[in-house]
This record gives C-alpha cells, sequence and structure tokens, in this order.
C-alpha cells in the first residue's frame, strides 16, 4: 500500500509560480511511475505530467507543457510539480498519483493505482 500526501496549493495570481510537493510512504515509491492529475467541479480528471522510476523520463499535457516541470527525489520519497506562468484556466484540484508498472497509458487516470486526496490551486486574473 502506498500513501500520497499533495502539499503545496494555494491562491496566486496570473502569472505566478506555486510548487506542489507530494510525499509517498512505503519502500516501494523508486519503483513506482508517479503523475499529476487535476479536476474541476463538472469535469473529468485530466492529466498533467507524468515521470518515470529514476526520474530520467518525463511527459506532460500539452496545455502545460513548457510552464510546467514534474520532478522526484526518491531519497526523500516526494514527487514535485514546479508550476510556473499560471492561468486562471490551471484553477483546479491537483492529484498524485502512482502506478505500478502496466501496460496502459500513463496519461489514463485508470493506470494509476494510488491517488492522494489533492490540493486545491485557484489562480486569480
Amino acid at each position: 500500500q502506498v500513501l500520497l500526501v499533495e502539499s503545496g496549493g494555494g491562491l496566486a495570481q496570473a502569472g505566478d509560480s506555486l510548487r506542489l510537493s507530494c510525499a509517498a510512504s512505503g519502500r516501494t515509491f523508486s519503483s513506482l511511475r508517479m503523475g499529476w492529475f487535476r479536476q474541476t467541479p463538472g469535469k473529468e480528471r485530466e492529466f498533467v505530467s507524468t515521470i518515470n522510476w529514476s526520474g530520467d523520463s518525463t511527459y506532460y499535457a500539452d496545455y502545460v507543457k513548457g510552464r510546467f516541470t514534474i520532478s522526484r527525489d526518491n531519497a526523500k520519497n516526494t514527487v514535485y510539480l514546479q508550476m510556473n506562468s499560471l492561468k486562471p484556466e490551471d484553477t483546479a484540484v491537483y492529484y498524485c498519483a502512482a502506478s505500478r508498472p502496466g501496460p496502459q497509458s500513463v496519461v489514463v487516470a485508470s493506470r494509476y493505482n494510488y491517488w492522494g486526496q489533492g490540493t486545491q490551486v485557484t489562480v486569480s486574473s
């Protein structure tokens, strides 16, 4: 079992930066693919970014590419999402997720086995 706890959300103005953190419990963190998703009321959870177990492979949704950076520190069992140049449309609850190896696409929420409780990010114009 893996427990994920996000932090770092809050209020920001357009153009500001925030860094989200996700601390994971358990000794298997370094073997897991990690991802960030976000969700707004009435919409499905959407993919933001993912990083492989070693941190040398990352992937981003087009709408955050060039603005957000995912990284991980396996020694600290933590994954980060650095969010720069925030836009009002980035407002959402952001979820951290962990995935064991599997065949599904890394951008699909159902691929991920463990989820955090979410942290709210609100960006005003």
